[in-house]
């Protein structure tokens, strides 16, 4: 096989593992604007506060440690224990189903009925907030994410490549294990909404909250069934993308990357978001190798996928899988 297809090809997988990644940030979005209309600006810090505070009980952190040794004059940072990853990961849960509640408690209560703009102003809201609870709660600096997940180069990969082609390609086993992940998260959440009472509920409760309400449905229980999936999807994004990169609050601007995603893939659907996570892991990939590096100096990944989503919306406002647009004229 010639060097350069050998090379493509390889550029080619590691895209979609790419996409894969980030796809797991946009089904956060899917997942609250399918069932409540709301944009919510905060996935991309939900992501970051969930993998903070598994690394927090991973490693036996005092909460506020900081805060309390300011106030108090102690020198106390940890419990002087680790806890084991599953354990950890099943509590950090918890700590997001209770942060749903909150959220819903004590501040979506008050606007239902509300225009979509308002509860748009209110995520941004939350996502600052987020942001510096996360900061005082866990602390500021780089942490490192191990939860047992494999890395590094997958041998038989590369192995069975060089064999057939004479060119061993590098794939990375944490971006295989995401794909797994993000392939059971999409089929079970598409079960979920489709064929539940609860998902069910969900959409009627994103076409019309006044409607929803109507007919028995109880909009208090389906935003924190909402806010508590989206917190369990930002914990599945938060460990792969901690695991990968560390757990900086850098992490919280992945949401960023998952905007052109929903806008290809749509803002309703859950499959559209691993389809668009894909088409932009690709295209960016390939354009940076092809196009990018030989001929504009490189550097192309951080706007390409802004440009490809802003020639998408000019022949497909909806995205590939979005409800399609109707109104009466």
């Amino acid at each position: 096989m010639p060097e350069q297809l050998a090379f493509t090809i390889e550029v080619f997988l590691n895209g979609l593992m790419a996409g894969v990644l980030y796809a797991l940030v946009a089904l956060g979005f899917v997942l609250i604007y399918k069932a409540s209309g709301i944009f919510n600006y905060a996935q991309g810090v939900m992501a970051l506060f969930a993998a903070l505070t598994l690394v927090g009980i991973m490693e036996g952190q005092v909460p506020f440690g900081h805060l309390i040794n300011a106030i108090l004059g102690t020198e106390v940072h940890h419990f002087g224990w680790h806890i084991p990853a599953f354990l950890a990961i099943v509590l950090t849960m918890v700590v997001m189903i209770v942060l749903a509640y909150c959220v819903q408690r004590f501040v979506f209560r008050y606007l239902v009925g509300q225009e979509p703009i308002i509860l748009f102003m209110a995520t941004i809201g939350l996502a600052y907030f987020l942001e510096g609870v996360g900061d005082l709660m866990w602390g500021s600096e780089i942490k490192t994410l191990d939860v047992g997940l494999p890395q590094g180069i997958n041998v038989w990969i590369d192995e069975f490549t060089y064999n057939a082609t004479g060119y061993g390609f590098f794939i990375d086993n944490l971006d295989i294990v995401a794909s797994i992940v993000a392939a059971v998260l999409v089929i079970g959440l598409v079960m979920f909404a489709q064929y539940t009472k609860q998902g069910r509920a969900m959409r009627a409760v994103a076409d019309d909250h006044q409607a929803a309400l109507s007919v028995g449905v109880s909009l208090n229980f389906i935003w924190i069934l909402v806010w508590s999936l989206a917190g369990f999807v930002a914990l599945v994004a938060g460990i792969m993308w901690g695991a990968k990169s560390g757990v900086q609050f850098s992490l919280s601007l992945i949401a960023l990357k998952a905007l052109p995603v929903l806008m290809l893939g749509g803002f309703t659907s859950i499959p559209g978001a691993i389809v668009g996570g894909l088409i932009i892991g690709v295209g960016e990939k390939l354009f940076e190798f092809l196009i990018g590096a030989p001929y504009l100096g490189g550097a192309t990944e951080n706007w390409f996928a802004y440009m490809l989503a802003l020639v998408f919306l000019v022949f497909r406002p909806q995205g590939l899988f979005g409800e399609k647009i109707i109104e009466r004229v």
